[in-house]
């Protein structure tokens, strides 16, 4: 067999006819850009996240970046946030001129220890960017009593984390702006580059919009300084067709996840589950010690598999000016020593991950 960690193709399969008639009505509109497309979208996925306001923009990096700015953090401030993440999370924090401030993951879950956070507050503190990271969502409720009594913003990324949820709540519209990312291989993607961001509060809304459009409302009236980041018509008629098959797609990926999780050999460490919280896996993680000769042995028998993340943020050369040391987050650090995810996809079939399964207890030396 040949299992890839994701199979777009295979996956195209499954909507492609709807997706070419919807992209063809916007090529022939003539319009491409904040169009009647992008603005179905916002009021579809502002419903199916259950948040008041949405706002398609160019990627989940600006959808970040727009965010800080619309909270006005910049020069001087301080942005609490994980160094077990990818990279855009703490780099829009560098980009807004603010200073990425780490605190450690716990060791199930992979996200930011909520026990932690309070230390790393200063008086130079402004937000929290909390990630939900593979899928998993974080403790908001607690991220949210440390936020207000310290008079600090939260910033959701959910780049990884599209309809999971917390206590009942998608994530995303749990804190003062939700940012996700939809790069082909999320759990919903676009067809490239795409974002979007997400509030309940009317005047960020209005202001992360004129963002992302040259800081203007008006055409050529422009009352700061913005960019240029917005969703465009192809890939928001896309969404919209693929939105339509996401819950499934996501109750798929757990039944995959259940299967792992019960019929793998033991490992040093599978996902956690959690009553009052879903996860809905854009990533299945597992930790083993010989995670190299695990790899080697699953690619001999044509099973691609992917390390997220192999150097956490603090020990990064690009924030070296931080000064932060090994040791210094050893959650995390031992995370990225040992962490593998294995394929998980909507479209993965049972004879494949019977297969998988069956390869991983043959390299674990586990009978059938």
């Amino acid at each position: 067999m040949n299992i890839p960690l994701i199979d777009l193709k295979k996956e195209y399969g499954l909507y492609g006819k709807n997706i070419e008639k919807a992209v063809i009505e916007v090529l022939q509109s003539g319009s491409y850009i904040l169009g009647n497309k992008v603005e179905q979208f916002e009021k579809e996925i502002a419903n199916y996240l259950g948040v008041k306001y949405a706002a398609g923009v160019a990627n989940g990096t600006d959808a970040l970046l727009l965010a800080l700015a619309a909270l006005g953090i910049g020069e001087g401030d301080e942005v609490i946030t994980t160094p077990f993440t990818f990279f855009a999370t703490a780099e829009v924090i560098a980009k807004v001129g603010a200073k990425p401030v780490f605190v450690d993951i716990e060791p199930d879950t992979y996200n930011i220890d909520v026990n932690k956070i309070e230390k790393a507050i200063t008086d130079k503190t402004k937000a929290i960017i909390v990630v939900h990271l593979f899928g998993m969502a974080a403790e908001m409720d607690k991220i949210m009593e440390i936020a207000s009594a310290h008079q600090l913003k939260v910033i959701e990324d959910a780049c990884q984390a599209i309809g999971t949820e917390y206590k009942g709540k998608r994530v995303g519209g749990i804190g003062d702006i939700g940012c996700f990312s939809f790069f082909p291989t999320k759990n919903l993607g676009a067809f490239g580059d795409g974002g979007l961001v997400v509030t309940n509060d009317p005047d960020l809304y209005k202001k992360i919009c004129q963002l992302r459009n040259h800081g203007s409302e008006e055409r050529y009236i422009h009352d700061f300084i913005g960019m240029n980041s917005r969703l465009d018509e192809i890939q928001a008629a896309i969404l919209i067709e693929k939105l339509k098959l996401l819950d499934m797609f996501l109750f798929k990926r757990i039944i995959v996840a259940n299967t792992y999780t019960q019929e793998l050999p033991n490992m040093k460490k599978k996902p956690p589950q959690y009553t009052d919280r879903t996860h809905t896996y854009h990533q299945y993680c597992i930790e083993v010690d010989d995670r190299e000769q695990l790899i080697g042995f699953l690619k001999e028998k044509g099973i691609a598999t992917g390390i997220y993340y192999p150097v956490p943020l603090h020990l990064q050369k690009a924030f070296d000016y931080l000064q932060y040391r090994q040791g210094d987050f050893p959650v995390a650090e031992n995370a990225a020593k040992h962490i593998l995810a294995l394929p998980i996809n909507p479209t993965l079939t049972v004879s494949e991950q019977e297969y998988i399964i069956k390869t991983m207890k043959d390299f674990a030396g586990v009978s059938p």
